[in-house]
């Protein structure tokens, strides 16, 4: 299934007690069986309903006491990727059309059709832009001509939709461009410069929604120079970009403040920004959390530094004939493999014999497995079958320091390492490290 974004954004408000259906149609039917319902709130989401996908049709029977504001239908997992947005006022029923290729395309609610075209028809004056400056064109009539025209669309849609819910975020998003023209570079540095001038951090609508993150994340990663750089300079100017929204942010909900801070750093270590990420992470959000008590957000964010591609693997040490082994102290391969497996789980007693046999001859890598286990008995037995690996023991198996160390909870658990032990890959099998270990 194909990943789909969409989103439309809004909030919570007052109470309107008459109960309303959301519905409609997905496509291709076969890839689609279950929907459920959020509302969204700042920083956070609360469930309202769900429903089965039958034969590509549902309804979602809102509660009556569902208040008005943003809901987020979530059709597929992970949850945070497979969503769309959509405008509950609490006075219409909502019915609309979902494929994998196109969307959401909404047949039934003022708000929700508003609120879409108007985004539409903003890209589409947008890229028209773009493409303007990437055709060279320095017309003073045509830049005229397409400012006019973004300015009669905003001012049409804000009239349009007086009195919806959709009115604060089309008034929130109105761009702030040079009314004349000017060369590229002075554009871009223009709207830069005037980018937060609509957005009002403070508002618990905008903050219920997926409006000021979207703005946020798009300022933060994508407000770069034109011209060629390298990644570390880029780094650079995306945390002067962060630092300007701690200070467009700085007098706002802490609680918020945290949701915002988290996405950037979400963002970063997803894009491999690890100097941004760590920035984030050390400037901004392990205070926010540790004021807040969000333990919990602090310990995910080291345990993905700790095991993220690059960093060095956490110690592992096992006793020989000679002595005790530390991983730390290995020299002379090319890789470093450790496998986390178990002598009671089956695919383990599969996989590693297949994946012994096949790095017999293979002098560039080292395998270290650690086994997890609740005694050493079987443990014993199996570990003499494979004798060119070396062997770890993690007693406690799931509560062994080796487990939380390197968040193990299935087994097998594959990690490459490089010769300085930097993990460079995480495979799903025996099968990938070899084809990885072939490649490479």
């Amino acid at each position: 299934m194909k990943k789909i974004l969409l989103s439309f954004l809004m909030l919570f408000s007052t109470f309107i007690f008459a109960q309303h259906t959301i519905s409609g149609a997905f496509s291709p039917i076969k890839d689609y069986s279950w929907i459920i319902a959020y509302r969204l709130k700042p920083g956070t989401q609360v469930y309202v309903a769900d429903s089965a996908i039958k034969d590509g049709v549902f309804t979602l029977n809102i509660p009556e006491s569902s208040p008005k504001g943003i809901y987020r239908l979530v059709y597929a997992v992970p949850q945070e990727e497979f969503y769309f947005d959509v405008v509950y006022n609490g006075k219409e029923d909502i019915k609309l059309h979902f494929t994998t290729e196109k969307g959401v395309n909404f047949l039934k609610s003022e708000e929700n059709k508003v609120f879409s075209s108007y985004f539409k028809e903003i890209r589409a004056i947008e890229n028209e832009i773009i493409e303007f400056y990437s055709s060279g064109s320095s017309s003073k009539n045509q830049y005229n001509a397409l400012i006019k025209k973004l300015k009669k669309t905003q001012t049409a849609f804000e009239t349009s939709s007086d009195g919806l819910m959709a009115n604060t975020f089309i008034k929130a998003n109105r761009l702030h461009l040079p009314e004349s023209y000017v060369d590229v570079f002075t554009f871009i540095s223009e709207k830069k410069k005037n980018y937060f001038n609509g957005l009002d951090y403070t508002n618990t609508t905008l903050q219920a929604s997926g409006f000021l993150t979207d703005k946020t994340l798009n300022y933060v990663f994508t407000a770069l120079p034109l011209e060629q750089i390298t990644k570390e300079a880029t780094e650079k100017i995306i945390q002067k970009n962060v630092d300007k929204v701690n200070l467009e942010t700085k007098n706002i909900d802490s609680n918020y403040r945290l949701h915002l801070f988290y996405t950037i750093w979400s963002q970063a270590a997803a894009s491999q920004f690890n100097l941004t990420s760590d920035y984030v992470f050390s400037t901004y959000l392990k205070t926010l959390a540790e004021d807040l008590g969000k333990k919990d957000i602090v310990e995910e964010i080291e345990l993905h530094n700790r095991l993220r591609i690059g960093a060095i693997a956490p110690e592992i040490s096992w006793k020989e004939e000679n002595g005790t082994k530390k991983l730390s102290a290995l020299e002379g391969s090319k890789n470093y493999i450790l496998v986390f497996w178990s002598s009671t789980c089956s695919h383990c007693l599969k996989e590693l014999p297949a994946l012994h046999k096949e790095l017999k001859k293979n002098e560039n890598t080292t395998v270290i497995a650690v086994g997890m286990e609740d005694d050493s008995t079987t443990w014993s037995i199996e570990k003499v079958k494979l004798p060119n690996f070396k062997h770890a023991i993690a007693l406690g198996k799931w509560e062994s320091n080796y487990a939380k160390l390197y968040a193990i909870n299935q087994t097998p658990t594959y990690f490459i390492l490089d010769s300085n032990k930097r993990f460079i890959a995480k495979p799903e099998n025996d099968k990938q490290v070899v084809e990885y270990l072939n490649k490479n």
